[in-house]
């Protein structure tokens, strides 16, 4: 029998599609009060992969990640999916999306986004959310799954998250070099 114990605080993160700039700032503003303080956003990265979102959101999107300052437990975590989609509620126009804020969060293993659909790969967690698991951490690189949307298979988002993760690395070793302290 293995000891249970508690796994490490993750790095929290919002993907953004959008496709109006102006409102953004307002967004970052409502992520901010309801989840927590921004430490980094992202350049844009164009949204081209996919015309999911066009009859909703329109032509040209792009999409910027944020990411949040503090680590986080992972107990819980799900209701981090029901504020985004609250987020993507307040902001509509005309009961159309006007942004898609989709939460995942980077451990040192892998990289998770949380959705309200299920699928055969995705694990179920609580309160209608299920966890995707998008990307494995491996080689020292982001390694693509069968099921992973290509935006986030692209090379660009990878080394993105890549960096991000490195900086969570460190601050998971700072972290417990201070708990050990």
């Amino acid at each position: 029998m293995g000891n249970i114990g508690k796994p490490l605080p993750v790095k929290l993160l919002c993907s953004i599609i959008y496709g109006k700039e102006p409102f953004l700032k307002n967004v970052f503003k409502k992520l901010e009060t309801d989840i927590g303080e921004i430490e980094l956003v992202s350049d844009f990265f164009i949204f081209n992969h996919t015309n999911y979102y066009t009859c909703e959101m329109g032509e040209g999107l792009l999409r910027r990640f944020v990411i949040f300052k503090n680590l986080f437990q992972r107990d819980g975590i799900a209701k981090i999916k029901i504020i985004t989609n609250n987020i993507e509620e307040l902001f509509a126009s005309n009961n159309k999306r006007q942004v898609n804020i989709d939460p995942g969060y980077i451990s040192l293993e892998n990289f998770i986004l949380f959705t309200t659909k299920n699928y055969t790969h995705r694990i179920y967690l609580e309160q209608g959310i299920f966890a995707d698991l998008t990307l494995i951490y491996e080689k020292r690189q982001f390694n693509t799954l069968p099921w992973t949307y290509p935006d986030y298979a692209s090379l660009e988002i990878r080394e993105f998250l890549k960096a991000v993760r490195e900086n969570y690395r460190i601050e998971i070793k700072k972290e417990m070099q201070n708990e050990n302290s």
